[in-house]
C-alpha cells in the first residue's frame, strides 16, 4: 500500500461491518462513545487495527482518521500491526518476577526467538511482556488472549506455547473452557456474545479464601453509614448522633448489595447472576452483561 492508495474493504466484508457497527453505535447515547467497541470489531477482522478498520470507524462516527488513531495508540489491546492467533502475555511485574516471571518470559523468548510484541512466522503467537496480569494470587501467571493460566513454570509455558503451535486447543485454568483466537476475542469485545460466559471455574481456592475465613470470623467491611457516624461522633462528642438510613433496597436493586449478604459473583451458580437478594425480589431476575461489556479497557 502506498502513502496514496488506501486498501478498502470488500463490499459484502464492509456491508457485515457496518451492520454490526449500527447494532453498537446504538448502544451510546453519544455515537462517538462507541469508538472503543468499533475498534474491536475492525479488529476482529482484520487481526489489526489496520489503515482501512480506522477509516471506517472515522467515516461511521463521523470523526477524523487521526481522532480515531490518536485512541487506537493509547490502549495496549489494540495492535497496530498483525497480531497473531493467540497472544501469550507473561507477566513480569513485582510478584510474578520473582515467583519465576522473568525466567519464564526469558525461557519464551529463547523458545519461540521473538521478543516483546514480535510474532512467530507461522503467525501463530505474538509474545508480550505483561505488567499486570491482575492474577497475583496465581502467580506467576500467563495469559493467552486474556485467558488465565495460572502457577506457571517455564517447563509449563514451553508446553503451552508448543501446544498452541501444533494447532491444538488449548484449556485456561479458570474461565472458557477453550482459547478462542484473538479474532474471536476481538468480536467478543465488540460486545457480542459468543455464549461462553459460563464455561468453566469462575474463581479458585486462592482468590476466595480471605471471603471464607471473612465469613467464618464474621468479618465484614464497614459500612458507609457507620463510618459518618463515627465521625460525626468524634466531631461532636456528647451529642446524640442520628445514624444516617442506608438506602439498602435501593443498592439491592442496582445490584451493590453488600458482599455478605448474597453470594460473589465467583461463587453463583453457572448461569445464574442475580442483581438482588432472589429472596426478597421474589421473581426472576435480570442477568447482567457477561464478560463482553468488560471490555479491553477495564483490564488494561
Amino acid at each position: 500500500m502506498t502513502a496514496t492508495t488506501r486498501e478498502f474493504y470488500a463490499h459484502d466484508v464492509e456491508a457485515r461491518l457496518r451492520r454490526e457497527a449500527a447494532e453498537i453505535v446504538a448502544r451510546y447515547p453519544d455515537a462517538r462513545s462507541a469508538l472503543l467497541p468499533l475498534l474491536h470489531l475492525v479488529q476482529s477482522e482484520d487481526g489489526y487495527v489496520s489503515p482501512r478498520g480506522i477509516a471506517l470507524c472515522a467515516d461511521i462516527l463521523e470523526l477524523t482518521r487521526a481522532e480515531v488513531s490518536a485512541v487506537a495508540t493509547f490502549y495496549t489491546q489494540y495492535k497496530r500491526h498483525p497480531n497473531g492467533e493467540y497472544t501469550v502475555g507473561v507477566c513480569t511485574n513485582a510478584l510474578c518476577a520473582v515467583m519465576g516471571g522473568d525466567i519464564i518470559w526469558d525461557r519464551l523468548c529463547q523458545h519461540l526467538g521473538i521478543g516483546h510484541d514480535e510474532t512467530t512466522a507461522d503467525g501463530k503467537i505474538t509474545l508480550e511482556q505483561v505488567e499486570c496480569n491482575a492474577a497475583c494470587d496465581y502467580a506467576p501467571v500467563i495469559m493467552v488472549n486474556w485467558e488465565f493460566f495460572d502457577n506457571q513454570t517455564p517447563a509449563s509455558a514451553v508446553d503451552l506455547v508448543d501446544t498452541i503451535t501444533a494447532g491444538e486447543p488449548v484449556r485456561p485454568t479458570r474461565g472458557a473452557e477453550t482459547v478462542a483466537t484473538f479474532k474471536e476475542i476481538s468480536h467478543l469485545l465488540a460486545g457480542f456474545e459468543d455464549g461462553r460466559a459460563d464455561e468453566g471455574v469462575g474463581a479458585g481456592e486462592a482468590t476466595l479464601l480471605g471471603l471464607r475465613i471473612a465469613r467464618e470470623n464474621g468479618w465484614t467491611s464497614p459500612r458507609p453509614a457507620d463510618r459518618v457516624a463515627a465521625e460525626r461522633a468524634e466531631d461532636r462528642p456528647g451529642e446524640e448522633v442520628t445514624e444516617p438510613t442506608a438506602d439498602v433496597a435501593g443498592a439491592e436493586t442496582s445490584g451493590t448489595a453488600p458482599v455478605g449478604d448474597e453470594s460473589s459473583s465467583a461463587e453463583r451458580p453457572a448461569g445464574h447472576a442475580p442483581t438482588k437478594t432472589d429472596e426478597a425480589a421474589g421473581e426472576a431476575e435480570p442477568e447482567r452483561p457477561d464478560r463482553a461489556a468488560r471490555t479491553d479497557e477495564e483490564k488494561s
